[in-house]
């Protein structure tokens, strides 16, 4: 039996969004993963590059969101500043519809437009751990309403040695957040 994504109970404006992209079915990591973060559930997902792992926790994030509260409710640690742009851009074209606001944060680029913009009000901000840690010690970025936390590709930010980073940077989120 062929899992649809109206299946799997998301927003009405993520299903269009997703189908206006083109996404018919689910790939395997989406069918098994969505439901469970869906239900607020803790995961660890592994695949291949190219199966869908962004939308498969991204959508349910963006579900979840609750639009216009100005704080940062959603972070994903990704290791490159490639990588950020890559996921931002995917989490904004998935949330288009529903205007969830996405910054992507990342070296190379001037400080000064991404404070602005967290002071305007994000809710998910996409980074690369050393420019994260560099907002949160000039008080620019606050984490302490998060309720979603990815570390895409931890393998190889652990490999990089990114952990101390990212224990801090994990710290100054809530204890209670998926």
């Amino acid at each position: 039996m062929t899992t649809e994504f109206s299946d799997l109970h998301l927003h009405p404006q993520l299903l269009q969004a997703v189908t206006e992209l083109g996404y018919e079915t689910p790939t395997p990591i989406q069918e098994s993963i969505i439901p469970l973060l869906l239900g607020g559930h803790d995961v660890i997902g592994q695949a291949q590059t190219g199966t869908g792992k962004t939308a498969a926790f991204a959508l349910p994030i963006l579900h979840h969101i609750a639009l216009g509260t100005g704080n940062v409710q959603a972070l994903v640690v990704a290791p490159t500043r490639e990588l950020a742009m890559q996921v931002s851009k995917a989490m904004y074209e998935y949330g288009r519809l529903r205007e969830v606001r996405v910054l992507a944060i990342y070296g190379g680029q001037p400080y000064s437009r991404q404070i602005n913009r967290l002071r305007k009000g994000v809710d998910i901000v996409v980074g690369t751990p050393g420019r994260l840690l560099d907002l949160m010690e000039r008080k620019a970025l606050d984490l302490g309403d998060v309720k979603y936390v990815v570390l895409d590709e931890a393998d190889e930010m652990l490999s990089m040695g990114f952990i101390e980073d990212i224990e801090t940077i994990l710290e100054s989120t809530p204890e209670k957040r998926q």
